[in-house]
């Protein structure tokens, strides 16, 4: 497993030794030891997948305390760009965002701790997605910011009109409104 830390304080891709052969592949999705070894030291609780449509965009979600939640994510089938937003206020990444392409093919995975907002687009059809969290859901601990926000200028990947978004993504507050618990 190679872990490379990213530009911003505490996100970390993590590419997986994968062995193949005729029948096809095998690789650790995940190992704890190897997991500590890399600074991840949480137990995760709850694990979480999506099935998405080409042009879908889930976010930007994230979860105050007492739930807030680090992540392990990463594509089974398809293509996503993903995408964390550091939203911690003392930090000197504030308002600043990494993306990532994870996909099925590549089978790359990225660790968002707590104190970032998590999305990503959907870049393919049939695309599954999923991720452990170390935190349980709640509702009434959501935050969030309206994905396309001018001020975080994020290039989704997307063509103009291409994305799909829910009625509930379409009314989060702009990122300059936005009061962060962290």
């Amino acid at each position: 497993m190679k872990v490379t830390e990213t530009d911003i304080k505490g996100l970390l891709i993590i590419e997986p030794r994968i062995f193949t052969d005729d029948r096809g592949y095998f690789y650790e999705s995940y190992n704890e030891a190897k997991f500590i070894e890399a600074g991840i030291t949480v137990d995760f609780v709850q694990d979480n997948q999506s099935f998405s449509h080409k042009g879908a965009v889930r976010g930007l979600h994230g979860q105050a305390d007492p739930f807030a939640q680090g992540k392990l994510v990463r594509v089974i089938n398809g293509r996503v760009l993903d995408v964390a937003v550091d939203i911690r206020k003392n930090s000197p990444t504030y308002g600043k965002y990494f993306s990532i392409e994870l996909s099925g093919d590549n089978k790359t995975m990225f660790w968002i701790p707590a104190g970032f907002l998590h999305g990503f687009a959907v870049l393919e059809d049939n695309t599954v997605f999923t991720y452990k969290v170390n935190n349980y859901y709640d509702k009434t601990s959501e935050i969030g910011v309206l994905w396309n926000d001018p001020m975080l200028n994020i290039d989704w990947g997307l063509a103009p009109g291409e994305a799909i978004i829910s009625a509930k993504d379409e009314i989060l507050p702009a990122f300059e409104a936005f009061n962060s618990p962290f």
